[in-house]
């Protein structure tokens, strides 16, 4: 009889530096995780800022108010803006993580041959993409019903990006640290709520007592506000560029630490 053939052993396959596909595979993943629930994601945050938007001006009197030389609702709206992205940005990433450690499916992610920094990448991309979207239709309904100019674009697009970039980041640590998602919702109600209503956005932080001051001005959400304010009405309460430089350093220091997270498989990996 004659011999069977050999089979030849397979070759291993060379990966490049970057995985490109598995990244954008999972960018787009996060992205059409949001979109195809719309209504939830996008059309309910931004009623939601319309609503505290209507409440600031009707209820409690906000047309007839001035924050010095500006309209009241003027230097509400930007706030109420950066606030809704901020939220939605960490909801993206800090769920996204949690459903998956929870039922037990965070495995296929980790499986293929991605790296940690291009699930840390791939996430935040798609935090980043959902809070923009929810900024970019907030934006577009404020003006609706009052005048937002736009002093310095420039700045708008940075604190945009980098404020849903640094929530989103957030998001992930804490969602890779979580357990259930009760672990959840005590970082979403013991540091990222706090941290957004001491931050400047319904009012001026020139206003506050010596010592809110001051915590105000340490607290990196108020340099995330204060900017993207200023790129509307050109009036900021703190250093311009301080909130530049803390925005970079946070953003930075995240991504280091959710990617040190993926690294050691910190929570994920057995």
């Amino acid at each position: 009889m004659p011999e069977p053939l050999a089979s030849a052993a397979p070759r291993p396959r060379n990966l490049d530096p970057v995985n490109w596909l598995g990244l954008w595979t999972l960018t787009r993943k996060e992205t059409v995780r949001f979109t195809k629930v719309y209504a939830q994601t996008i059309i309910a945050p931004v009623i939601t800022t319309l609503l505290f938007y209507t409440v600031f001006a009707l209820a409690l009197g906000g047309a007839s108010r001035m924050i010095g030389d500006i309209p009241y609702l003027s230097f509400l709206g930007p706030g109420l803006i950066m606030m809704s992205m901020a939220q939605n940005a960490f909801a993206n990433t800090s769920s996204s993580i949690v459903i998956s450690k929870v039922q037990g499916n965070i495995v296929d992610v980790l499986m293929p041959p991605i790296s940690a920094l291009e699930l840390t990448i791939g996430y935040t991309a798609g935090g980043v993409a959902r809070g923009l979207a929810v900024g970019a239709a907030s934006i577009a309904t404020l003006l609706i019903f009052t005048n937002l100019p736009l002093a310095h674009p420039g700045f708008i697009i940075y604190h945009a990006v980098a404020g849903a970039m640094m929530l989103a980041l957030l998001g992930l640590v804490g969602g890779l640290w979580s357990e259930k998602f009760d672990h959840m919702a005590m970082v979403q109600n013991f540091v990222i709520m706090p941290a957004t209503f001491l931050s400047g956005t319904f009012y001026s932080a020139d206003r506050l007592p010596g010592a809110w001051k001051l915590l105000c001005h340490l607290n990196p959400f108020f340099y995330m506000i204060d900017g993207f304010r200023y790129g509307f009405i050109g009036v900021s309460d703190g250093t311009l560029g301080v909130g530049l430089v803390v925005l970079a350093v946070s953003d930075v220091a995240l991504l280091l630490l959710a990617w040190r997270m993926f690294a050691t498989g910190y929570k994920i990996k057995s």
